[in-house]
């Protein structure tokens, strides 16, 4: 694998590999999820936009690429793409894509209960029960996602 002193990342243990047993089970998580959201009414390009937020959040590279091609695939714009990191500012996102997006940071980054709260507030006001608990599931399954690759150092081809 080459000199673990020069690429620390040779050390790293890919754990969807390690642990394939548990990593089919977050695939499946991510399938039921997915056809949760479907069910809920939140199209593949939300889901896509919910995905690439939290990955934008926790720094995952992996999950970035992926994520951008997969929103570019269902019909997401380069603009609003390029954009997203500061969605607060700018027009380009409707009020039920900033309520799922808001929730999805809020599900991120849960420590911040003043934020949570006022993001779960604006989610009544723009999301059906469905949409609200389907968006909160996309949120979770990314953020297990990023940190299998976080963690493993999964590699951007």
């Amino acid at each position: 694998m080459g000199d673990t002193a020069a690429d620390p990342a040779s050390r790293r243990v890919y754990i969807d590999k390690q642990s394939p047993k548990a990593y089919h089970a977050l695939v499946e998580t991510a399938d039921a999820v997915r056809a949760t959201a479907a069910e809920a009414g939140l199209d593949r390009r939300l889901v896509e936009l919910i995905n690439l937020r939290v990955s934008q959040i926790n720094g995952c590279a992996y999950c970035l690429n992926v994520h951008t091609r997969a929103a570019l695939r269902a019909g997401e714009t380069p603009q609003r793409l390029g954009v997203l990191a500061a969605w607060r500012d700018t027009e380009l996102f409707t009020a039920r894509e900033r309520a799922a997006l808001a929730l999805a940071e809020a599900t991120t980054d849960p420590a911040d209960a003043v934020a949570q709260e006022n993001a779960y507030e604006t989610a009544r006001q723009a999301l059906d029960d469905d949409e609200i608990s389907a968006t909160i599931w996309v949120a979770i399954t990314i953020n297990a996602f990023n940190r299998v690759s976080i963690l493993s150092k999964h590699r951007v081809p």
